[in-house]
C-alpha cells in the first residue's frame, strides 16, 4: 500500500495512541547544527514558505526524527523495523491553493540521498483541498514496496515516463505515478500530470489543488537510516 489518510486526519483518530519511542534520541549528525529538528510524531514547523513534518502515522512504527536547516534542505533519520506496512511519510509541504485550470505552471525540482537499504519511496504527494484525491509522484524506490491499485498503463508526461496505478484507500482516490527509472535528482512538471487525469482520463474535476509535499515514505529502516533533501523547490504560477 503505497498511500495513506491525511496527517492532520491521523492525528485526530489516534493520538495520543503511542507506544513507538519516537522520541528517543536525536538524528545523526546534520541534526546537531540545523535551524530546527524535532523526534516528536508530529512534529512540525514553517521555514521559508514551506512546512516541515515528521509525520509517524502508521502502525508498529520505531523511532524518527527530522531536522531542517530550510524548507528545501532537511532530512530524517528512521529506525523501522523490518515489518510491513509504511510506518510514516517525513516531507515538506507547499500550498498551492489554486483550480487546475487557473494554473499557467505548477513545477518542482529535487535532489536527495537515500540509502542503500531498507523499504521506501521517495515521492510526491498531491491533494486537493476536499482530501477527495491524492496523487503520488514516486521518483525513486526501493524494496519491498509498492503503489496501491491496479496498473493503468504507462504514460510520458512531465518530462519522465511513468508507470501509473489507479486505486481507494477507502478515503479518497490515489493516482500513483512511478517513474519507470529511479532518480536521485531532476525535475517534474507537474501541471501536465494533474491535466492528463482531469481532461484525458477525466478521473477527477477542476479541483483546487492544496498541498505539493515531497518526503519519504518508509516501510523499514532497520538499524536506523538517513535521508536527505539536499534541495527542493515548488514553483507555481
Amino acid at each position: 500500500m503505497a498511500s495513506r489518510i491525511p496527517s492532520r486526519i491521523i492525528k485526530a483518530l489516534t493520538a495520543p495512541a503511542l507506544a513507538l519511542g519516537v522520541t528517543v534520541g536525536l538524528a545523526a549528525a546534520p541534526a546537531s547544527a540545523a535551524v530546527w529538528n524535532s523526534c516528536d510524531q508530529w512534529g512540525n514547523t514553517g521555514l521559508n514558505g514551506y512546512t516541515l513534518y515528521n509525520n509517524i502515522w502508521g502502525s508498529g512504527a520505531g523511532r524518527q526524527c527530522v531536522w531542517a536547516n530550510s524548507g528545501t534542505n532537511w532530512g530524517v533519520w528512521a529506525d523501522h523495523p523490518g515489518t510491513g506496512g509504511i510506518k510514516s511519510y517525513p516531507n515538506s509541504k507547499k500550498v498551492i491553493n489554486r483550480t487546475i485550470t487557473s494554473l499557467s505552471s505548477l513545477s518542482s525540482s529535487y535532489d536527495v540521498t537515500v540509502p542503500a537499504a531498507g523499504a521506501y519511496n521517495s515521492s510526491y504527494d498531491i491533494w486537493d483541498t476536499d482530501h477527495d484525491y491524492e496523487i503520488m509522484l514516486w521518483v525513486n524506490h526501493h524494496g519491498a514496496v509498492g503503489p496501491l491499485g491496479t496498473s493503468q498503463g504507462t504514460v510520458g508526461l512531465g518530462g519522465h515516463t511513468w508507470n501509473v496505478y489507479k486505486g481507494s484507500n477507502g478515503a479518497n482516490e490515489v493516482f500513483s505515478f512511478l517513474r519507470t527509472s529511479d532518480s536521485t535528482a531532476g525535475s517534474v512538471n507537474i501541471l501536465p500530470i494533474l491535466k492528463w487525469i482531469k481532461d484525458t482520463k477525466k478521473w477527477m474535476g477542476n479541483e483546487t489543488i492544496g498541498d505539493v509535499q515531497f518526503g519519504y515514505e518508509i516501510t523499514s529502516s532497520s538499524g536506523g537510516l538517513d535521508f536527505t533533501t539536499n534541495n527542493l523547490t515548488v514553483s507555481s504560477s
